[in-house]
Protein backbone atom coordinates (compact mmCIF):
# COMPACT_ATOMS: atom_id res chain seq x y z
CA UNK A 1 0.00 0.00 0.00
CA UNK A 2 1.41 3.13 -1.13
CA UNK A 3 1.21 6.22 1.39
CA UNK A 4 1.07 9.54 -0.44
CA UNK A 5 3.47 12.50 1.11
CA UNK A 6 2.08 15.83 1.94
CA UNK A 7 2.90 18.29 -0.63
CA UNK A 8 4.20 21.80 1.63
CA UNK A 9 4.70 24.28 -0.97
CA UNK A 10 7.68 26.83 -1.28
CA UNK A 11 6.69 29.78 -3.49
CA UNK A 12 9.10 32.34 -4.14
CA UNK A 13 10.35 35.37 -5.96
CA UNK A 14 14.26 35.53 -6.93
CA UNK A 15 16.10 37.80 -8.70
CA UNK A 16 19.67 37.64 -8.27
CA UNK A 17 19.59 33.54 -6.69
CA UNK A 18 19.94 34.26 -2.75
CA UNK A 19 15.88 33.93 -2.17
CA UNK A 20 15.97 30.75 -3.75
CA UNK A 21 18.77 29.44 -1.83
CA UNK A 22 16.99 30.12 1.15
CA UNK A 23 13.62 27.99 -0.65
CA UNK A 24 15.80 25.00 -1.58
CA UNK A 25 17.28 25.01 1.93
CA UNK A 26 13.76 25.03 3.49
CA UNK A 27 12.98 22.75 1.21
CA UNK A 28 15.91 20.57 2.34
CA UNK A 29 13.93 21.45 6.13
CA UNK A 30 10.81 20.04 4.35
CA UNK A 31 11.85 16.80 2.87
CA UNK A 32 13.47 15.79 6.34
CA UNK A 33 9.85 15.53 8.08
CA UNK A 34 8.90 11.76 7.13
CA UNK A 35 5.15 11.82 5.16
CA UNK A 36 5.76 15.46 3.38
CA UNK A 37 7.44 16.52 0.12
CA UNK A 38 8.42 19.97 -0.71
CA UNK A 39 6.86 21.46 -3.71
CA UNK A 40 9.06 24.39 -5.22
CA UNK A 41 7.62 26.97 -7.66
CA UNK A 42 8.01 30.28 -8.24
CA UNK A 43 6.65 33.08 -9.55
CA UNK A 44 7.12 35.28 -13.21
CA UNK A 45 8.12 39.04 -13.12
CA UNK A 46 6.16 41.98 -14.24
CA UNK A 47 7.12 45.18 -15.59
CA UNK A 48 5.42 48.56 -15.96
CA UNK A 49 5.52 47.62 -19.77
CA UNK A 50 2.98 46.06 -21.05
CA UNK A 51 4.62 44.25 -24.21
CA UNK A 52 7.14 42.53 -21.92
CA UNK A 53 5.99 38.85 -21.12
CA UNK A 54 7.64 36.10 -19.61
CA UNK A 55 7.93 32.62 -21.16
CA UNK A 56 5.36 30.33 -20.30
CA UNK A 57 7.48 27.78 -18.38
CA UNK A 58 10.58 29.28 -16.57
CA UNK A 59 14.20 29.28 -18.82
CA UNK A 60 15.93 27.32 -15.58
CA UNK A 61 14.73 26.76 -11.69
CA UNK A 62 11.51 25.76 -10.12
CA UNK A 63 8.39 25.63 -12.36
CA UNK A 64 5.24 28.71 -11.66
CA UNK A 65 2.98 28.23 -9.40
CA UNK A 66 -0.33 27.65 -10.26
CA UNK A 67 -3.37 28.16 -8.52
CA UNK A 68 -3.98 24.57 -7.63
CA UNK A 69 -0.65 24.09 -5.50
CA UNK A 70 -2.08 26.61 -3.23
CA UNK A 71 -4.96 24.31 -2.98
CA UNK A 72 -3.29 20.76 -2.70
CA UNK A 73 -0.51 21.99 -0.79
CA UNK A 74 -0.82 20.79 3.61
CA UNK A 75 1.76 23.92 4.03
CA UNK A 76 3.20 27.22 2.77
CA UNK A 77 6.25 29.08 3.13
CA UNK A 78 6.54 32.40 1.04
CA UNK A 79 9.53 34.23 0.12
CA UNK A 80 10.86 37.48 -1.76
CA UNK A 81 13.66 39.89 -1.75
CA UNK A 82 13.17 43.26 0.09
CA UNK A 83 12.21 45.78 -1.90
CA UNK A 84 12.09 48.86 0.47
CA UNK A 85 11.03 47.30 3.32
CA UNK A 86 8.04 45.08 1.44
CA UNK A 87 7.81 42.18 -0.96
CA UNK A 88 8.70 42.41 -4.26
CA UNK A 89 6.16 43.29 -6.51
CA UNK A 90 5.68 40.17 -8.68
CA UNK A 91 4.80 37.89 -5.40
CA UNK A 92 2.56 40.44 -4.19
CA UNK A 93 0.64 40.59 -7.63
CA UNK A 94 0.47 37.07 -7.18
CA UNK A 95 -1.00 36.91 -3.68
CA UNK A 96 -3.57 39.56 -5.57
CA UNK A 97 -4.51 37.27 -7.63
CA UNK A 98 -6.04 34.61 -4.72
CA UNK A 99 -9.42 36.09 -3.85
CA UNK A 100 -10.90 33.05 -5.13
CA UNK A 101 -8.69 30.68 -3.02
CA UNK A 102 -9.40 33.20 0.03
CA UNK A 103 -13.21 33.08 -1.11
CA UNK A 104 -13.52 28.71 -0.95
CA UNK A 105 -11.34 28.88 2.23
CA UNK A 106 -8.11 26.53 0.23
CA UNK A 107 -5.86 27.73 2.54
CA UNK A 108 -7.60 28.58 6.01
CA UNK A 109 -6.33 26.65 8.95
CA UNK A 110 -2.74 25.71 7.23
CA UNK A 111 0.59 26.56 8.49
CA UNK A 112 2.60 29.05 6.99
CA UNK A 113 6.04 30.83 6.73
CA UNK A 114 7.80 33.52 5.61
CA UNK A 115 11.31 34.31 4.62
CA UNK A 116 13.53 37.32 2.58
CA UNK A 117 17.02 37.96 1.70
CA UNK A 118 18.24 41.54 1.38
CA UNK A 119 21.16 43.31 -0.17
CA UNK A 120 21.49 45.52 3.04
CA UNK A 121 22.26 44.44 6.96
CA UNK A 122 19.51 46.75 8.12
CA UNK A 123 17.43 46.71 4.68
CA UNK A 124 13.93 45.95 6.21
CA UNK A 125 14.04 42.60 6.60
CA UNK A 126 11.79 42.25 9.70
CA UNK A 127 9.03 44.36 7.61
CA UNK A 128 9.21 42.47 4.78
CA UNK A 129 8.42 38.91 6.56
CA UNK A 130 5.76 40.86 8.21
CA UNK A 131 4.63 42.76 4.55
CA UNK A 132 3.92 38.37 3.64
CA UNK A 133 2.59 37.59 6.47
CA UNK A 134 -0.49 40.01 6.24
CA UNK A 135 -2.17 38.34 2.89
CA UNK A 136 -1.38 34.93 4.54
CA UNK A 137 -3.24 35.76 7.68
CA UNK A 138 -6.45 37.35 5.61
CA UNK A 139 -6.36 33.75 4.07
CA UNK A 140 -6.69 32.08 7.68
CA UNK A 141 -3.04 30.27 7.49
CA UNK A 142 -1.34 29.90 11.13
CA UNK A 143 1.91 31.40 11.26
CA UNK A 144 5.22 28.99 11.91
CA UNK A 145 7.98 31.29 12.79
CA UNK A 146 11.22 30.66 14.71
CA UNK A 147 11.57 29.94 18.21
CA UNK A 148 14.13 31.17 20.20
CA UNK A 149 15.24 27.46 21.21
CA UNK A 150 16.55 27.50 17.67
CA UNK A 151 20.14 28.39 19.22
CA UNK A 152 21.63 30.37 16.08
CA UNK A 153 18.75 32.64 16.32
CA UNK A 154 20.70 34.11 19.39
CA UNK A 155 24.35 33.95 17.71
CA UNK A 156 23.91 34.90 13.79
CA UNK A 157 24.89 37.97 12.82
CA UNK A 158 23.92 37.42 8.94
CA UNK A 159 20.27 37.12 9.32
CA UNK A 160 16.95 35.45 10.88
CA UNK A 161 14.62 36.38 12.84
CA UNK A 162 11.60 34.72 15.11
CA UNK A 163 9.67 35.73 12.27
CA UNK A 164 10.89 33.61 9.74
CA UNK A 165 13.85 32.73 7.65
CA UNK A 166 16.56 35.98 5.98
CA UNK A 167 19.69 35.96 4.37
CA UNK A 168 21.94 39.12 4.14
CA UNK A 169 23.18 39.14 0.53
CA UNK A 170 24.90 42.43 0.06
CA UNK A 171 24.88 44.07 -3.25
CA UNK A 172 24.85 41.86 -6.00
CA UNK A 173 24.53 38.77 -3.48
CA UNK A 174 27.97 38.51 -2.83
CA UNK A 175 28.15 37.66 0.68
CA UNK A 176 27.41 33.82 0.71
CA UNK A 177 25.63 32.14 2.96
CA UNK A 178 26.31 31.78 7.08
CA UNK A 179 26.06 28.22 8.52
CA UNK A 180 23.47 30.27 10.94
CA UNK A 181 21.23 31.09 7.54
CA UNK A 182 21.69 27.45 6.92
CA UNK A 183 20.75 26.25 9.87
CA UNK A 184 17.30 28.35 10.76
CA UNK A 185 16.32 27.91 7.09
CA UNK A 186 16.49 24.40 7.38
CA UNK A 187 15.04 24.21 10.66
CA UNK A 188 12.31 26.58 9.65
CA UNK A 189 10.83 24.04 7.05
CA UNK A 190 11.16 21.21 9.56
CA UNK A 191 9.10 23.25 11.76
CA UNK A 192 6.57 23.81 9.47
CA UNK A 193 6.40 20.53 7.93
CA UNK A 194 6.05 19.21 11.26
CA UNK A 195 3.20 21.32 11.87
CA UNK A 196 1.49 20.72 8.83
CA UNK A 197 1.74 16.87 9.57
CA UNK A 198 0.25 17.22 12.74
CA UNK A 199 -2.74 19.31 11.79
CA UNK A 200 -3.43 16.83 8.85
CA UNK A 201 -3.37 14.24 11.28
CA UNK A 202 -5.60 15.62 13.95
Amino acid sequence: MTTSLLPVLVLYYSRHGSTRKLAELIAQGIESVPGCEARLRTVPSVSAVTQEIEPAVPPSGSPYVELSDLEECAGLAIGSPTRFGNMAAPMKHFLDGTSAQWLSGALAGKPASVFTSTGSLHGGQESTLLSMMIPLLHHGMLMVGLPYSEPSLMNTSSGGAPYGATHWSGANGKHDMTEDTRTLAIALGKRLASTARKLHSA
